[in-house]
């Protein structure tokens, strides 16, 4: 019994990081694009499909994260908290994925290693305690505003669709970081946040390629 409730865990683990990685993402709320037009040149449809690739990236990424940090949380609440993000966390690779899809493209090809990384980094920034753990919610949230922001602003200007998505991406994410800091998030150094930004422009300028 001892064992079977320690690798009880792992097994959920497992089958999350299977879903997230695997595709077919289910969304529980309407995409955010619904009949929006989207009237793009091959060249407007290639960039924007590269944009879209790297959020759909960043979602595997947001998943794994989570997962990470909710296994080794270290109470039910703050688990169940990060379990939640996580579900609307999925909406988003569901919306992203369907977007790559309509313009012809595919998720990157290194999906597994994104989100291999990813767990392992969020698992390490529990581990050092559920606050810290939070703050890294409140942090990574903060980056992605800006990462969304700037994609916004570089899609092309006919492609409504992947903006609607993008924004709807970006209010849950700002509300995610809020929460977070309501919840008792600590600070996170300065050196960790400079990190923290560099994995993501190595991550992001992979994935707009590959």
């Amino acid at each position: 019994m001892g064992r079977d409730r320690l690798l009880e865990p792992l097994i959920t683990a497992a089958d999350r990081a299977l879903r997230a990685i695997s595709g077919g993402a289910h969304a529980t709320r309407p995409n955010p694009a619904g009949s929006l037009p989207s009237d793009l040149s091959d060249e407007d449809r290639r960039r924007a499909a590269a944009l879209m690739r790297v959020n759909h990236a960043g979602e595997i990424a947001a998943q794994a994260l989570y997962h990470g940090q909710a296994l080794a949380a270290r109470s039910g609440e703050t688990r169940a908290w990060l379990l939640d993000a996580a579900r609307a966390e999925s909406d988003h690779l569901a919306w992203c994925e369907a977007r790559l899809t309509e313009l012809g493209s595919h998720p990157s090809r290194l999906a597994p290693l994104w989100y291999a990384g990813s767990f392992a980094i969020g698992a390490l920034a529990a581990a050092f305690g559920d606050r810290a753990s939070l703050g890294f919610v409140a942090e990574t949230e903060r980056q992605v505003e800006g990462h969304l922001d700037e994609h916004l602003s570089r899609l092309p200007a006919g492609d409504e669709r992947s903006r609607a998505i993008l924004r709807e991406m970006r209010a849950d994410e700002s509300r995610h970081g809020a929460n977070a800091r309501a919840a008792g998030a600590s600070s996170i150094p300065a050196p960790v946040r400079a990190l923290m930004r560099q994995t993501a422009r190595i991550m992001t300028g992979t994935a707009y390629w590959v």
